[in-house]
């Protein structure tokens, strides 16, 4: 029962997946460019990072949803273009505001619509604050765990940040817009490196599950 992670070879990607604080929560690192069904027999878990490129991503769906179809998981982070290639995704992106999260007079949108789910037992749901590139629209059946209603003016939609889809293949597809690798590989947003870290955790629990 093993955890691995594409590494598309970026400063970011290198920084989480081999640097000190998390290279010990991946069983297996697999260069995304060079990924072949051989790499997936194994794993029971695989994470794309967000900010993989999504041309690659495309290239190998037939493997990604041939993974899924063996019962497998599959983790997709945001900025991934996941609704081109990963099955039953749908988005639609937002005006990004960098800094509001950290102004004490803002109150965050975020709903969190499931918390008695699994990955808050590792995942603050704090952990879950800072900017929003975009929001999801889960397929039916799927679990939305945090969700944020439509803009101020109405413009853009209500959706989901995170969401934990058991119906679409007869694999396991949890989907997020958060973008934690590039934030914590930069090293800037604490809670980014605070929600990979539960996250990671917990992806270790769900690949033995």
């Amino acid at each position: 029962m093993t955890v691995a992670v594409l590494d598309s070879g970026t400063y970011y990607h290198h920084e989480a997946i081999f640097g000190e604080r998390f290279r010990d929560r991946f069983d297996r690192v697999i260069y995304t460019p060079a990924l072949t069904s051989a790499d997936l027999a194994e794993p029971t878990l695989l994470i794309v990072p967000d900010r993989t490129n999504p041309a690659l991503l495309r290239q190998h769906q037939p493997l990604l949803t041939d993974y899924l179809g063996r019962g497998r998981t599959l983790v997709v982070l945001g900025e991934c273009e996941a609704e081109t290639w990963a099955p039953g995704v749908r988005t639609a992106g937002r005006p990004t505001n960098f800094w509001w999260w950290l102004d004490p007079t803002q109150k965050p949108p975020h709903q969190f619509v499931a918390p008695e789910h699994e990955m808050f037992g590792y995942i603050a749901p704090e952990s879950t604050i800072w900017h929003i590139h975009g929001v999801l629209f889960p397929p039916a059946g799927a679990q939305p765990l945090v969700a944020v209603p439509e803009d101020r003016n109405g413009r853009d939609p209500a959706g989901v940040l995170l969401y934990d889809d058991r119906v679409t293949t007869p694999g396991r597809l949890v989907v997020s817009m958060l973008d934690p690798f590039y934030h914590h590989g930069s090293r800037f947003m604490p809670a980014a490196t605070r929600f990979l870290d539960g996250l990671l955790r917990w992806a270790q629990h769900a690949a033995r599950s």
